[in-house]
């Protein structure tokens, strides 16, 4: 069969009867694991997918956290880890110390040998585990997204930089000291100073990665420039295409360079999306030798008039 998004989806419900109403779901997970062995067997390598529902679904599960750790362990097991690893992401982001453990527990298993493939979207913290990868495989459609810190949702660069603006502007205006403490109270005591920290973590692990993958200094500078600078990028959820990435001299692979690869990994990209939109999954990290973790979101019961 084809492995595109309509051909899949159209089986699916051919699968999803009234007399076996999980038909479908069990045939796409099914598909989805035939698809990742079928990979492996093509690249030679490992192959472990991590896969969000983000786009689907509003969960603390669908970022990057310390939980992780458990499910990629799970993954890593029993691998020849001899042979490297391809890691297919799709994820908003998450919490960036539990990004910076990923990524030393990745590569120290597989000896800095990680390919990232990048099916639609590796956002925030995502895009930080891509950055630190050998290669970045990519389709026209694919796209990174800038790792600039954040703390409860507020950019830590743009707070900062409004602060340092109000006490130029006090300095220049004293007139408009209240309507600036009007704006500084609503901050929380220490606020400042953790989004400062927050900012310097950030750049001593983008820093770690780039030197680790040995950039020279000036790819390195245009990398941080286009990834960490949030007065270029101008909002977080910015999308850096593959031609961006590129230009400024990450190791990009084009997904299209092969048919068969682009059709297996879009395969699977699409068997995730239809059990994201079809089941209660938050999260599936699975292997190509049948390991996997999968994190589900309960649906609260609400009384019905």
């Amino acid at each position: 069969m084809a492995y595109n998004w309509s051909s899949i989806l159209n089986t699916f419900h051919q699968k999803t009867t009234s007399d076996n109403p999980n038909g479908g779901i069990q045939f796409v997970s099914e598909l989805k694991q035939e698809l990742l062995k079928k990979l492996s067997k093509k690249t030679k390598r490992n192959t472990i997918l991590y896969f969000s529902s983000f786009l689907d679904k509003q969960s603390a599960d669908a970022a990057i956290n310390d939980k992780d750790m458990n499910a990629l362990m799970e993954n890593v097991y029993n691998l020849d880890r001899s042979k490297g690893l391809d890691l297919i992401l799709h994820t908003p982001g998450g919490d960036l110390a539990a990004t910076e453990q990923i990524i030393h527990y990745l590569h120290a298993a597989f000896d800095h040998e990680i390919r990232a493939i990048i099916p639609q979207m590796a956002m925030s913290a995502g895009a930080m585990i891509a950055v630190s990868c050998k290669s970045i495989m990519m389709g026209k459609q694919s796209c990174l997204g800038p790792f600039d810190p954040q703390f409860n949702g507020v950019p830590c660069q743009s707070a900062i930089r409004e602060f340092d603006n109000a006490v130029e502007d006090v300095k220049k205006r004293p007139e408009s000291l209240g309507l600036w403490q009007a704006i500084i109270s609503r901050l929380n005591p220490t606020f400042l100073t953790l989004c400062d920290q927050a900012s310097k973590l950030s750049e001593e692990v983008t820093e770690k990665i780039l030197s680790a993958n040995q950039f020279a200094d000036a790819v390195k500078q245009k990398i941080k420039e286009t990834f960490t600078d949030n007065s270029v990028s101008k909002i977080h959820n910015r999308h850096i295409d593959r031609e961006q990435c590129k230009s400024v001299g990450l190791n990009i692979e084009d997904l299209e360079e092969d048919q068969d690869m682009q059709d297996l990994i879009l395969g699977i990209h699409h068997c995730c999306m239809i059990l994201s939109e079809n089941c209660t999954v938050v999260k599936i990290v699975e292997n190509n030798i049948g390991g996997g973790y999968l994190c589900n979101h309960l649906i609260p019961i609400t009384e019905q008039s």
